[in-house]
């Protein structure tokens, strides 16, 4: 067991730290509202650092959760940063959906003082953090992986390094890349098969044993059907994840055309008010271009 250090509370981070508490580690916390963080003490019993440098204090691990870019560097930086709390040795682990560069510029300051980095982004959504199973990909030193890898076990499903800093995050814009695509198709699938006249469900659920299955439609087509997206991975957040890929893929000197269609429709619906939508929310871009056609 292990003394560990959680930043950020948000839908993935509060039971993430769930876990790692009720698996018996020691865990002190550490959110932007510290009423949250409070919230999380008392519910799973352990503590709160009033800055993330005092949350990681003696932490052999600290993880991390937040929104962003510069959100990461704003807990690991600076005097009140973890790493101005943290001790030669212990290893910093990022399950930020981030980009690369960032996750190789926070190695290297952790570096400079013997603390390891590993970048973990996290794929499976809220209810794969709320039960334990989250597929982690990482990227960093195998020595410093290897030594975390038995304490992100509390909330995984599946762990697997790709190599050097940076490799987690770009496995994650994989990861993106390929949910844009298919959240679009099933859109298109879906509303064809409504504006059909067939019962869209049933089409789903069939489809779902035969090759046009995934994730996304057996666990979106009934609320996608339902108008229902108060739930899931927000398109905003969607949206930054797919500027990072874009971003990362003309740097690679390589085109991404459908994720950056798909990212142009996400931004649709964000004019639709749907910004904190669920992703699955793409459909309603049809809904509101036949409405606009019935009208005129």
């Amino acid at each position: 067991m292990a003394k560990v250090a959680f930043l950020g509370l948000g839908v993935m981070g509060y039971p993430m730290a769930g876990h790692l508490k009720k698996s018996g580690h020691e865990v002190t916390v550490y959110n932007r509202t510290t009423a949250k963080a409070e919230r999380w003490a008392n519910e799973f019993g352990g503590a709160v650092g009033a800055t993330p440098r005092e949350a990681s204090l003696e932490s052999e691990f600290v993880m991390a959760c937040v929104g962003n870019d510069n959100d990461l560097r704003s807990v690991v930086l600076g005097p009140n940063g973890a790493l101005a709390g943290m001790e030669s040795g212990s290893v910093f682990v990022d399950h930020t959906t981030a980009s690369a560069e960032v996750a190789r510029e926070l190695a290297a300051a952790g570096s400079g003082r013997g603390i390891g980095f590993v970048d973990a982004p996290v794929s499976g959504g809220q209810a794969g953090a709320e039960n334990g199973q989250l597929a982690i990909m990482c990227g960093g030193p195998a020595n410093e992986f290897n030594r975390a890898e038995p304490v992100m076990d509390a909330y995984a499903k599946a762990i697997v390094h790709f190599g050097d800093t940076g490799a987690g995050q770009l496995t994650k814009m994989v990861n993106q890349i390929c949910i844009a695509g298919i959240v679009q198709g099933i859109s298109e699938g879906l509303f064809f098969a409504m504006e059909a006249g067939l019962d869209a469900k049933k089409v789903a659920e069939l489809i779902c044993q035969g090759a046009g299955g995934s994730w996304q439609l057996a666990n979106r087509a009934d609320t996608m059907v339902d108008n229902e997206f108060e739930h899931g991975f927000a398109v905003d957040w969607m949206r930054k994840d797919l500027g990072i890929s874009v971003e990362t893929a003309k740097n690679l000197g390589i085109s991404l055309p459908v994720a950056a269609l798909v990212d142009q429709f996400y931004a649709d619906v964000q004019a639709l008010g749907g910004g904190r939508w669920d992703t699955s929310s793409l459909i309603q871009r049809f809904r509101h271009m036949k409405g606009l056609q019935t009208k005129n």
